[in-house]
């Protein structure tokens, strides 16, 4: 099965049209439920996804004793059956396992939660050596679409010079921003050498 989706295919309504999956934007809330359950049936999945209430934090849970909706920006699993999912608009889905396929993770990264360390948190909690994990990033805003100002500039500039280079400036106090170099740089610190 794919591990992203489009907008089509769903019963969401104008603006939200289709297949909206987030229960947070003011959506009809029967709606939402309608296009979860056609993505768990389109997908042929062994159960509802362990649907995150998302925060921009670094907050990690074991997908198989969260609750339905918890604050938290990645999940893991290491039980067959349980589906982590993030829900991404312009922010960085990474999705993670280890080489078996045992271990699984699901991190939101926005830039807030790429500065703090989510991709981190989230290999941390998979309890797997870093060299034995794959990595995949998902769709986001790209580099020559995501303006950002000084507040993004200096979290990941203050802490890694070297993390310059991700950023193009585009006029005073403003540049582009490469969230998939910075995703890349942070993995590769944390001793992820496989990343897609």
């Amino acid at each position: 099965g794919r591990s992203a989706t489009t907008r089509t295919g769903g019963d969401s309504r104008v603006p939200w049209a289709s297949l909206n999956l987030g229960d947070h934007v003011g959506d009809d809330p029967a709606a939402v439920v309608r296009n979860r359950e056609l993505l768990r049936d389109a997908l042929e999945l062994p159960g509802d996804p362990v649907w995150l209430q998302q925060v921009h934090g670094t907050a990690v849970v074991d997908a198989a004793r969260a609750g339905s909706a918890v604050a938290a920006d990645a999940s893991w699993t290491r039980s067959p059956g349980i589906v982590c999912a993030v829900l991404t608009a312009d922010c960085l889905p990474v999705l993670f396992c280890n080489r078996a396929g045992t271990h699984v993770a699901a991190a939101h990264a926005g830039w807030r939660g790429l500065a703090a360390g989510v991709l981190e948190a989230a290999l941390a909690a998979m309890h797997t050596p870093a060299e034995r994990v794959v990595a995949w990033l998902g769709p986001a805003a790209g580099p020559l679409a995501y303006e950002i100002g000084e507040e993004v500039y200096r979290a990941f500039v203050d802490r890694d010079p070297a993390s310059v280079a991700a950023f193009a400036a585009t006029r005073p106090g403003h540049w582009r921003v490469d969230l998939y170099a910075l995703a890349r740089m942070r993995l590769a610190q944390a001793g992820v050498a496989r990343v897609h």
